[in-house]
């Protein structure tokens, strides 16, 4: 997704480095420079949308619902600190790492989750039910929104109807950092008891770099088989990296 370039392009450190130390605010009225600062990121918000402010701001805005009696500015720059300074990577850390952030709780965890939940539905939902092969792009949105910043490797498996519409978005196999398990009986059994005609393969590198390997390009050959054979039609295998994505059928691998 592309940032605008004066935000892109802002030096850091994003906040200043004497600032105090997040803590909880005593019971009554909020500290006036606090009351004030939300409503004037409230206001930029609702006037120019996500577009008109920077990530770390956006993620300010999210941790007012968790935390509604904190300075949450402090925690902002702790989150984006150590995920790497992007608003989807803090989205969709595992809760074990969210937790292991100084200040972050049950409740900032559960707000952030419900973020990344709400952002792969609304993608999810711009793809489902619909003919796949016509909304190329909306599919590889959606792609990139459930699986570019995981942390470990997903592979999914996208069936899809004789007219290509896709019926079922299925998660397969959870892996490690480099490597992911696929059995390809099991994709293949899965697609007739869906009465799918024809698949997509979907995984992600967490390294960020899409360039498949070979056990990737040999895993996609063998379920490319084991489909023919049962006269399915394997469309693609997308390998999502941080920004981009390789497809194996324009690379010339199936």
């Amino acid at each position: 997704m592309h940032r605008p370039p004066a935000f892109h392009e802002a030096p850091l450190p994003l906040f200043a480095p004497d600032e105090a130390e997040a803590v909880a605010l005593p019971e009554g009225r909020l500290p006036s420079y606090i009351v004030d600062h939300r409503a004037r990121l409230r206001e930029r918000f609702k006037d120019g949308g996500a577009a008109a402010i920077p990530d770390y701001e956006l993620l300010e805005l999210v941790l007012f619902l968790a935390l509604p009696r904190r300075d949450v500015k402090p925690l902002a720059r702790s989150l984006l600190e150590t995920f790497g300074e992007d608003f989807n990577r803090v989205v969709t850390a595992p809760e074990a790492r969210l937790l292991a952030v100084r200040g972050v709780g049950p409740a900032v965890v559960q707000t952030l989750k419900i973020v990344e939940a709400a952002a792969q539905r609304l993608a999810r939902a711009r793809v489902m039910h619909r003919p796949v092969l016509s909304s190329w792009d909306a599919l590889l949105d959606y792609c990139h929104t459930a699986m570019a910043h995981r942390e470990t490797e997903q592979f999914r498996v996208l069936y899809l109807d004789r007219k290509n519409v896709l019926i079922a978005d299925e998660e397969q196999a959870r892996g490690t950092v480099d490597h992911v398990p696929v059995y390809p009986r099991e994709v293949v059994k899965r697609a007739l008891e869906l009465n799918a005609s024809a698949m997509i393969l979907v995984h992600n590198h967490p390294s960020g770099d899409p360039t498949p390997s070979d056990a990737d390009i040999t895993m996609t050959l063998q379920i490319q088989d084991a489909a023919q054979v049962l006269g399915l039609t394997l469309h693609d295998h997308l390998i999502i990296g941080k920004s981009r994505e390789i497809s194996l059928r324009s690379a010339g691998y199936v």
